[in-house]
């Protein structure tokens, strides 16, 4: 029995590794995005039952992928050991709940659209972008921390010298807050420094200096980290596969400390051979 869950184990990871059926596996999450776009649109009754009848489909289809991976695995703890898995059982499972044409409707709805992320477990490139993206959530939260003091501190300044000038762009600190943003993104910020500035001429520095701090210094801090991270992420990616020019660093890496250890003890032992050589004995004969 144990000879044949081994063989069928083996038979489930050749087919979870073959090519063709990860790129079927890709091409059904796409048709699948498809046909939740589409049925967004006004269209023909029969048209919907069978875009219905096909996202049903498309569900069956996943419920079965998920089956194989579950058996190439070889049991569920081995499966569920991984967080890309547990992730794809959660939508596969949301998407199976059966909603009727009810409130609850919508929401099942609304899980089926999750359905298109699993491109990101799919797609290796993808999940690496995304572990880049959520270990740099804390050092942006920093960066992003220290932002908000800037904000705050400049909405301050803009609620107390321009409210009387424009009470809906400067009347408190949180509408003053959202007109800097407006200023940081660039969007007419011009129309908003010139109506100031026909209070007070020397209000450009205002908006010249927040836009020097936070779309300069800032933007590009996050900019930095993004990048670094990404880095980092993409060579772990190449060592873990060994491919890639950090795993060659890598393997040059191990390879140089295993002929230094070897040479080490070469020269250990040759140094404890003269040692412990008798001074009166002739070398041997070459």
């Amino acid at each position: 029995m144990s000879i044949t869950a081994s063989a069928l184990q083996q038979k489930f990871l050749r087919i979870r590794e073959n090519k063709l059926f990860e790129a079927l596996v890709i091409t059904i999450i796409v048709v699948s995005a498809l046909v939740i776009g589409a049925k967004t649109y006004d269209m023909h009754p029969t048209v919907y039952r069978l875009f219905t009848v096909l996202d049903w489909a498309i569900t069956v289809f996943f419920l079965v992928e998920i089956l194989i991976r579950m058996a190439a695995e070889g049991g569920l703890r081995a499966f569920f050991r991984k967080g890309w898995n547990i992730f794809d059982f959660v939508i596969v499972t949301a998407s199976l709940i059966p909603f009727d044409e009810s409130e609850m409707a919508l929401l099942g709805r609304l899980l089926r659209i999750f359905r298109v992320l699993r491109l990101v477990s799919i797609i290796p490139e993808l999940r690496v972008l995304l572990d880049a993206f959520f270990r740099a959530i804390p050092r942006l939260g920093y960066v992003s921390l220290l932002m908000f003091i800037i904000f705050y501190i400049y909405a301050a300044m803009g609620s107390i010298f321009f409210a009387a000038i424009n009470q809906t762009l400067w009347g408190n600190i949180s509408v003053a807050m959202l007109t800097l943003f407006r200023v940081a993104t660039f969007e007419d910020w011009t129309d908003v420094m010139y109506e100031t500035m026909a209070a007070y001429p020397l209000s450009w520095m205002f908006y010249l200096s927040f836009i020097f701090i936070i779309a300069f210094v800032f933007l590009n801090m996050m900019i930095g980290i993004v990048l670094q991270t990404l880095q980092r992420e993409f060579e772990r990616s190449a060592l873990e596969s060994g491919e890639g020019e950090a795993a060659e660093v890598h393997w040059i890496r191990e390879h140089t400390q295993t002929i230094e250890l070897r040479l080490a003890r070469i020269e250990q032992a040759l140094t404890g051979g003269v040692q412990t050589a008798d001074p009166g004995e002739s070398p041997p004969p070459r």
